[in-house]
């Protein structure tokens, strides 16, 4: 079997990103995709989010940006990545749904649900956080007769015409789903915390400034966060209407309990009503990162995230494993920069020689050194 320099697992922008750095410096690699196309979780996306909806997607590395258009962009997008993967000729193997990776003889073993397996020297994670959707558990969920989804199961808002609906979270998507809905049906808006609105311009000094939040909690081994608790919302054009409505004043605190036909509150005084009855609850309350193939390398601190250094790339418990689209570097622009440090990271370790007192992996071709972990064993 091929002893690759990397494995890279996914191919969204990261993953591609990634690929194009690992190839400009000469590294062996394939890219595993568990998707049956181009396009990563932009494929996935609502029909009704158009390119000049979403926020903007950073180019490629040495590619043409993506223009904002009236084009869907679970169309533009994949398309986008579609002709990257083609013009670059990026080793790209799909549809592989990763399972688990694991440490055998200081290589890494990269296997597959259906059997398949890959050995390489580092992976690169790019597995972002599509798959992981959140739901968080309120008493009673499980009695709801109605309808409840996820951002992740969200189509048109064309499906709520008629029904009640109700939009739990505080983030861009559920400020997004509102602007929706609000012209379509009735709809309200609870969080748990009180949503963060940016009244000021979003300037790149404030973009430097929120990502280096997130970058300090990975530092830290904490879980990390999404960007948007430290960006703040803002309002675009297309949801001044729904503002107008008076669907972005949420209802104050976050109901109690959920019975089979609608939501009740504990405090009916404090929020102005006791009960609502809903026919839909609109889980909007975000994604988790997808790396529960990666526990078998052991790589979560006792505060529950990956620590990663200070490039924000390498992960601090396993040197052989880059994490891009985690943490600072989950959006497009953060994926770029990301994927050129994992790149520069996997030639750090495979150019590193026996007799330092770092962890030590191949000097060359078919010469491997098995990694040693801090205690000692291989």
């Amino acid at each position: 079997m091929q002893t690759w320099d990397s494995v890279v697992i996914g191919a969204g922008q990261a993953g591609l990103s990634a690929s194009h750095h690992l190839k400009r410096r000469g590294l062996s690699h394939v890219v595993l995709d568990a998707n049956a196309a181009p396009g990563g979780a932009w494929q996935h996306r609502w029909d009704a989010l158009t390119m000049h909806d979403v926020h903007r997607i950073a180019e490629l590395p040495e590619a043409d940006a993506l223009p904002e258009s009236d084009l869907r962009a679970n169309e533009a997008v994949p398309a986008y990545f579609g002709a990257y993967e083609r013009e670059e000729q990026l080793p790209v193997v799909r549809p592989v749904e990763v399972s688990a990776v694991r440490d055998v003889d200081g290589l890494l073993s990269v296997e597959a649900r259906d059997g398949r397996r890959w050995t390489a020297r580092t992976i690169v994670n790019a597995t972002g956080t599509w798959t992981k959707p959140y739901w968080p558990y309120y008493p009673g969920r499980e009695t709801f007769l109605g309808e409840q989804l996820h951002t992740h199961g969200f189509t048109s808002p064309d499906a709520f015409i008629g029904k009640r609906v109700i939009v739990v979270g505080g983030g861009a998507s559920a400020v997004q789903f509102l602007g929706l809905l609000a012209p379509v049906t009735d709809v309200l808006w609870v969080t748990r915390r009180p949503p963060v609105w940016r009244t000021g311009r979003f300037d790149p000094e404030a973009g430097s400034a929120a990502v280096a939040l997130v970058e300090d909690r990975v530092r830290r081994g904490l879980a990390p966060e999404s960007v948007v608790t430290v960006t703040g919302l803002m309002l675009r054009p297309q949801e001044e209407a729904a503002r107008l409505r008076g669907v972005y004043d949420r209802r104050l605190p976050m109901f109690e309990r959920i019975e089979p036909d609608g939501v009740r509150w504990a405090d009916p005084q404090l929020s102005g009503t006791e009960f609502e009855p809903v026919d839909v609850i609109l889980w909007a309350t975000g994604f988790r990162p997808a790396v529960s193939h990666l526990a078998p390398l052991h790589l979560r601190t006792a505060a529950g995230g990956i620590q990663l250094d200070r490039l924000g790339t390498t992960a601090v418990a396993d040197p052989r494993v880059q994490l891009v689209g985690y943490g600072p570097s989950a959006s497009t622009i953060g994926a770029n920069r990301a994927g050129r440090f994992a790149a520069r990271g996997v030639a750090a370790w495979l150019d590193r020689r026996p007799g330092r007192t770092d962890p030590v992996a191949a000097t060359g071709p078919g010469d491997v050194v098995p990694y040693a972990r801090a205690s000692g064993t291989t």
